[in-house]
């Protein structure tokens, strides 16, 4: 299994999967999750450097900050066929295009997972910033906790 956190940690809550991630790799290191067949992995704003990593994966665990039109904070599982169902793709992610191609490339080479995982969390604020809003920062444990019980 993978486990990829996307975003730019100084762009705000634009970094929280690479916050999420940091906080898994800590825990994982201290024994509290899965390190054997699960690799945690900070892969920044995506891009292909994340496809060859894919390969012989039989789940991939993405998080991301996700414009959903939701309150700041909601987390949302989706599927990437979920992402594809939305008729207006702009937005929901600063990388779902990317990723839809990168997963769709996968496809075709036979290097996607048999399950992939989206999480999603609406920002509150993506401004040049080294810090989640408080919003996000409030939930964070929550976060962790759901995207364990996913992992475990």
């Amino acid at each position: 299994m993978l486990v990829a956190g996307l975003g730019n940690p100084l762009a705000g809550d634009e970094g929280i999967g690479i916050a999420i991630i940091e906080k898994l790799s800590a825990l994982a290191e201290q024994g509290k999750l899965p390190s054997d067949d699960v690799e945690y992995l900070d892969a920044g704003t995506g891009g292909m450097r994340l496809l060859h990593k894919l390969d012989g994966r039989k789940k991939l665990i993405l998080i991301d900050c996700a414009k959903m039109a939701q309150k700041p904070g909601t987390i949302r599982r989706f599927s990437p066929e979920d992402v594809k169902s939305v008729k207006q793709l702009a937005g929901l992610s600063l990388h779902e295009m990317d990723i839809l191609k990168l997963l769709d490339l996968a496809e075709q080479l036979g290097h996607r997972p048999a399950e992939v995982v989206i999480f999603g969390i609406e920002p509150a604020c993506l401004e040049m910033n080294p810090h989640l809003s408080e919003e996000l920062s409030a939930r964070f444990d929550s976060y962790i906790e759901v995207i364990t019980s996913e992992i475990c």
